[in-house]
Parts: C-alpha cells; sequence; structure tokens
C-alpha cells in the first residue's frame, strides 16, 4: 500500500519507521515543514513541505497525519476525498464538529479511519481494562500524566498549547480508558486550570484538571500539567477503584515525566479484593516504537479485512467532546452538560 505520511516529529517519525519496516506498505512520500529529513533509514524517500501537493502528486492508499492538531481534520477530510485511508494522531480535531465531520466524511467515502489511541494496543492496558470491568462498577477513575518538560520537550509543549490544551491532548487517552472500562453515558464536567507561565498566551493554561460524572454513577478524575515548573512528584496516577476492590498500576514511569517510553508502561498491575490482593506482572512490555508499528499493522489490516471501525471512531469523538467540555469548564468557570455527545 501506497503510504504518505505528514509530520515528522516524534509521533510521525515513529509511524514513518513502522511503514518503512511494514512488508505490504511503501512510503511513497514524507512531508515535513522544514523540508528535511534527519533520520538515516528514511533517506531518499521523497520529501514536500506542502501537504496538498504531496497528495495530489503520491495519490496514496493510505495518509498518516502526525502534525498539529488544528491541521487534522482539514488532512484527514482532503486525503480520504483523494482516495486515502487514514491515520490520524489524537486529538481527532481541535472541536467537536471538525471531529465529526472527519467520522462522516470516512463513512460517506467507505474509508477506514484509525485515531492514535496507542494504548488500545499496549498489551498491559488491554488486561488493565479487562481486571478493572471484571471487578465492576461504578467507579472511582484517578488518572494523571503530568510532565516535567525544559528544553526542545517544552518547546513543542508551547508549541502544542498554540491551539491545544494539556488536558485535551493527553486526556483523550486515560478518559477513552474510562469510558471502556464503565460503557456509561457521561452527563457532565466541571474543570479548573492555571496559566503557570508567562511564556504561553495570556488565554491558555498549562495545567488543568477535571472531574466528569457518568450515567452509571462512576466519577472520575484527570490531571495534566507542561512545563518546567511542574513536580515529579505523583506525576504518574493510574487508579481505578469499584465497590469491589481496586485496580492500579503500581510500577508504572519510574523515570523522567517527560520520557515518552514510560507513558505507556505499567509494569505491574495489582489487583486489590477484600479476600486479598493479586500482582500481575506485564513483563516485556512493548516500546513506543513497537507501539506505533501496531497501530500502522492495525490500519492495514483493518483495509485489508474490511473491518467496521464505527465505534472506535464513535469512541473518539466521546472522548474528545469530554476533554474539550473540561477545557470549556475551565474557560467559563462553570459545569458543563454533555447531552449531545454520542
Amino acid at each position: 500500500m501506497r503510504v504518505l505520511i505528514a509530520g515528522l516529529g516524534n509521533m510521525g517519525l515513529a509511524h514513518a519507521l513502522a511503514h518503512h519496516h511494514h512488508q505490504d506498505a511503501q512510503i511513497v512520500g514524507l512531508v515535513n515543514r522544514s523540508g528535511t529529513i534527519e533520520h538515516a533509514k528514511l533517506q531518499g524517500y521523497p520529501l514536500f513541505t506542502d501537504f496538498y501537493k504531496a497528495l495530489a502528486e503520491t495519490k496514496p492508499d493510505i495518509a498518516v497525519i502526525a502534525t498539529y492538531s488544528d491541521s487534522h481534520a482539514e488532512f484527514a477530510i482532503a486525503a480520504m476525498e483523494a482516495g486515502a485511508h487514514v491515520f490520524i494522531e489524537k486529538p481527532i480535531a481541535t472541536n467537536v464538529a471538525d471531529a465529526r465531520r472527519v467520522v462522516e466524511c470516512a463513512k460517506r467515502l467507505n474509508r477506514k479511519l484509525v485515531v492514535g489511541y496507542i494504548l488500545r494496543h499496549h498489551p498491559s492496558w488491554v488486561r488493565l481494562i479487562a481486571e478493572a470491568r471484571g471487578l465492576g462498577g461504578p467507579y472511582v477513575f484517578r488518572l494523571n500524566l503530568n510532565q516535567q518538560s525544559d528544553g526542545a520537550t517544552w518547546e513543542t509543549h508551547k508549541a502544542l498549547m498554540q491551539t491545544t490544551s494539556p488536558i485535551v491532548d493527553c486526556g483523550v487517552h486515560y478518559v477513552d480508558v474510562m469510558c471502556q472500562i464503565t460503557d456509561a453515558r457521561p452527563l457532565r464536567v466541571h474543570g479548573m486550570g492555571l496559566r503557570l507561565s508567562d511564556e504561553i498566551a495570556p488565554d491558555m493554561y498549562n495545567y488543568g484538571q477535571f472531574q466528569v460524572i457518568f450515567a452509571d454513577g462512576s466519577v472520575g478524575w484527570y490531571e495534566a500539567g507542561w512545563g518546567p515548573m511542574m513536580s515529579e512528584t505523583a506525576f504518574f496516577v493510574k487508579d481505578i477503584i469499584s465497590p469491589h476492590g481496586s485496580v492500579s498500576i503500581t510500577d508504572g514511569n519510574k523515570g523522567k515525566s517527560d520520557d515518552v517510553d514510560g507513558h505507556t508502561k505499567v509494569g505491574s498491575i495489582l489487583v486489590h479484593r477484600r479476600s486479598g490482593d493479586e500482582r500481575i506482572d506485564m513483563p516485556d512490555e512493548p516500546g513506543h516504537m513497537e507501539l506505533c508499528a501496531a497501530e500502522q499493522a492495525h490500519l492495514i489490516h483493518a483495509i485489508q479485512t474490511d473491518l467496521d471501525l464505527s465505534r472506535h471512531m464513535q469512541d473518539a469523538v466521546q472522548s474528545l467532546a469530554i476533554c474539550l467540555a473540561a477545557d470549556e469548564s475551565i474557560r467559563t468557570r462553570r459545569v458543563i452538560e454533555l447531552e449531545d455527545i454520542p
């Protein structure tokens, strides 16, 4: 399959290398606005600085979109209208209306659309979700991912915050986990946040947290912050509680909080019941590159087998809608009702 990759940052580079090594993929173009390719294995592929020109000239079967969030929706729709199936990094768009436009385009044109929810491809997170569902709800979700970022990572975070707050960019992953476990309709969200740096726009905040309430009574808390001022203490909390016990990640990211490879690490899962505790070790966990390869392999499999991705697309819109409602709550200082989420 002919593959065009747009964006060669941390995620785009990993996706490009995944297709470089996949036996059923042929990279026909790379799009990078800097006009450079730094990775040795990607040298020699056609390089573009303009996505639309690349799309017209390469005519790909697959478009991988790993650019900044504000271009996701338009690039995805253009690619699908040009005949390509699409992998798009999260979030699917910067607003719910655009997210729905992307999904509607995929359905109308019968294109496969996979959104970059990397935890769905991680065997340890799949096991964690299964163990939590096995306990039965309603649930309390205590999840966070704070990153003490400096240097180049802080520059990347500042660039992301031109359009997307930390609780939206990172939060969609963990809200998606909440939704998979409870499988209940979200009802309302209450968020709060704070601008902790004068290096970001006056109307943006680099620390936020929110609470979401579900129809089954489950309640979720999520927290995310970026910047050199963030604490390295308790930056990686993954805790799920039910009337029958709890499921927790106990040996997750023990390195620095801005270590991308550590954000998916589980190490071991502690399942607590009144009858006693069970520790489930998860050895040989896949790293960041292996997970990106699994995502791209999933897209190719979905195309080859005509896999129904309707629920996946619906879930991507739902998790984004919850996080954007939290963002709205922070900005308006009021509770947001979630009546229109699919």
